[in-house]
């Protein structure tokens, strides 16, 4: 079993950083293949700017590749897994759902902050009548 160190970088879009971890199980982490997950996860930087790191592990099984996303988005933890012939067709179909993740997970949140009114029960709604001055 070899595993491939631990290779870090960062992504910066509009000088906003976010740390990637990329790390390999049965796969050497090459400068190409760092490249084209600093390119696939600069899109997700920018339109997710709270986030801040990225765990990013890449493994070859039974002649398959997977791409294992990990990453904590405002107290959630996500993580999403692309698994191809391919080692890029995985990459990308693990960046296209941590993408659909985030946003529900976003879209959760904005939710959360149009609470609905709560209903008013008869009998409060009688003392408000009642309260009022009808003239």
């Amino acid at each position: 079993m070899t595993i491939a160190p631990s290779v870090k970088s960062e992504v910066t879009k509009k000088g906003i950083p976010m740390k990637i971890n990329l790390s390999g199980h049965h796969v050497d982490v090459t400068s190409s293949i760092k490249e084209h997950v600093e390119e696939k996860f600069s899109k997700i930087a920018t339109h997710f700017p709270t986030l801040i790191s990225l765990d990013v592990i890449l493994s070859k099984e039974h002649g398959k590749h997977q791409a294992e996303l990990r990453t904590s988005y405002e107290g959630g933890r996500i993580s999403a897994t692309g698994t191809d012939d391919i080692m890029y067709p995985a990459i990308a179909l693990a960046a296209k759902k941590l993408d659909a993740a985030l946003k529900h997970r976003k879209g959760q949140l904005k939710a959360n902050l149009h609470a609905k009114p709560g209903m008013t029960t008869p009998e409060i709604a009688h003392e408000r009548i009642q309260e009022m001055e009808l003239s």
